[in-house]
C-alpha cells in the first residue's frame, strides 16, 4: 500500500524520476539511511520498482521485482569499498522518453533510466559521480606512494648498525612510527564521506 501511494504521490512510471529533496521522506530508502551518523541523501532516483539513493557515503539500491510485489532487495554500496568507475551519460534521441546514466561500483554495473525532461538535474549527478571516481583513483595512488615511502624508510633504518642493547628500543620506535604513519595516511587517503563533492555539484 505504501509503495502504491508513494508512486501515485510522486507520479512514478517505469522510467525513473529524480525526487525533490522535500519528498525524500516519502521513499523507502530513507528508512535505511544512517541519519544517526550524519549520513544524508543528496540525490534520489525512483521508478515503480526501484530506488537509487545516493548519500554522502553510499549508494542504497532498493531493488523491486515488480511494481505490484512487496518484495524488495536492499543493497548498500559504500563508495570507499566499491570504487566508482566507467561513469557515462547517454542523452535522448528525438523519440526517446528517457536518458541513461551508467557506472560501475566494484564489480556491479548500474544503468539507470531517467525521464529526459530531468536531464539537467541528471548532469549534476554525472559530475558528482565522475569526480568521486577521479578522487578515489588519486587517493589510491597517494596511499600507495605513502606506503612505499614507509617501506623504503624502514629498510634504510634497518640497515644501520646498532648496539645490541638498542635493538629492542629501536624496533619499538620503528613499529610505533610505522603504525602512526599508516593510520595518518589511511585517514588522509581513504575517504568515506564525500559530502564536499555532492555539495559542490548537486544543486538542490
Amino acid at each position: 500500500m505504501f509503495g502504491k501511494l508513494a508512486s501515485e504521490a510522486l507520479g512514478l512510471s517505469d522510467i525513473g524520476k529524480i525526487i525533490d529533496p522535500k519528498d525524500f521522506d516519502k521513499v523507502e530508502s530513507d528508512d535505511y539511511v544512517f541519519h544517526e551518523d550524519n549520513e544524508k541523501i543528496f540525490f534520489l532516483v525512483k521508478s515503480k520498482t526501484d530506488e537509487y539513493c545516493f548519500t554522502n557515503r553510499a549508494l542504497i539500491h532498493v531493488d523491486g521485482t515488480s511494481a505490484i510485489s512487496k518484495k524488495r532487495n536492499l543493497r548498500r554500496y559504500e563508495y570507499f569499498l566499491h570504487p566508482i568507475r566507467n561513469v557515462s551519460l547517454e542523452t535522448a534521441g528525438t523519440v526517446d522518453l528517457d536518458v541513461e546514466i551508467k557506472f560501475t561500483m566494484g564489480e556491479v554495473s548500474f544503468s539507470i533510466d531517467v525521464d529526459k525532461k530531468q536531464l539537467e538535474k541528471l548532469k549534476d549527478l554525472y559530475k558528482a559521480l565522475f569526480k568521486i571516481s577521479i578522487t578515489t583513483i588519486e587517493n589510491k595512488i597517494g596511499l600507495e606512494y605513502a606506503n612505499e615511502s614507509l617501506k623504503l624508510a624502514v629498510s634504510a633504518i634497518s640497515g644501520l648498525r646498532a648496539d645490541s642493547q638498542d635493538v629492542v628500543q629501536n624496533f619499538k620506535e620503528i613499529a610505533d612510527y610505522s603504525f602512526e604513519w599508516l593510520v595518518t595516511n589511511r585517514n588522509k587517503y581513504v575517504v568515506e564521506d564525500f559530502s564536499d563533492i555532492f555539495l559542490k555539484y548537486i544543486n538542490n
